[in-house]
C-alpha cells in the first residue's frame, strides 16, 4: 500500500514514515503544506493520505475539497490536534474515512491500514 504523508510538523513526518516503514508500508512521498500536499497526490496517486487538519497555508478541510474536485479516489485519514467535533464531521462529509486525534495509538493507526488494504 503506497502512502502520502502530510503533516507541516518534520518530527510528525518522520515517526509516521518510522511506522509505516517498519509495518511494511510504501511511503512514497511527504508534503509539509496544503499546496504540496495536493500537488503530490495528484502526482503520484496514493492508496491512502495520512493528513493533518492544520497546515500553514490551507486545513485539511481545503485539501479534502480539491481533491474531491477532481476523480480521486484516495483513502483519507485525518490526523489531527483538533479534535473538536464539528472539525471531524466536516472532514467526514468531505471525504475522509477515519479521523484520528494526536496524539494517536500506533496500532489503531496500522489496524485502519490493514483494513483499508483489505478493501482493495
Amino acid at each position: 500500500m503506497r502512502v502520502l504523508i502530510v503533516d507541516d510538523s518534520t518530527y510528525i513526518r518522520s515517526s509516521l514514515r518510522s511506522l509505516l516503514t517498519d509495518q511494511g508500508y510504501d511511503v512514497i512521498g511527504e508534503a509539509k503544506n496544503g499546496e504540496m500536499a495536493i500537488d503530490l497526490a495528484l502526482e503520484l496517486k496514493p492508496d491512502v493520505i495520512t493528513l493533518d487538519n492544520i497546515l500553514p497555508d490551507m486545513t485539511g478541510l481545503d485539501i479534502l475539497k480539491a481533491l474531491n474536485t477532481s476523480d480521486f479516489k484516495t483513502s483519507v485519514i485525518m490526523i489531527s490536534a483538533v479534535g473538536q467535533q464539528s472539525a471531524i464531521v466536516d472532514a467526514m462529509n468531505n471525504g475522509a474515512k477515519y479521523y484520528l486525534v494526536k496524539p494517536y495509538d500506533e496500532s489503531e493507526l496500522i489496524g485502519i491500514l490493514r483494513e483499508l488494504d483489505e478493501e482493495s
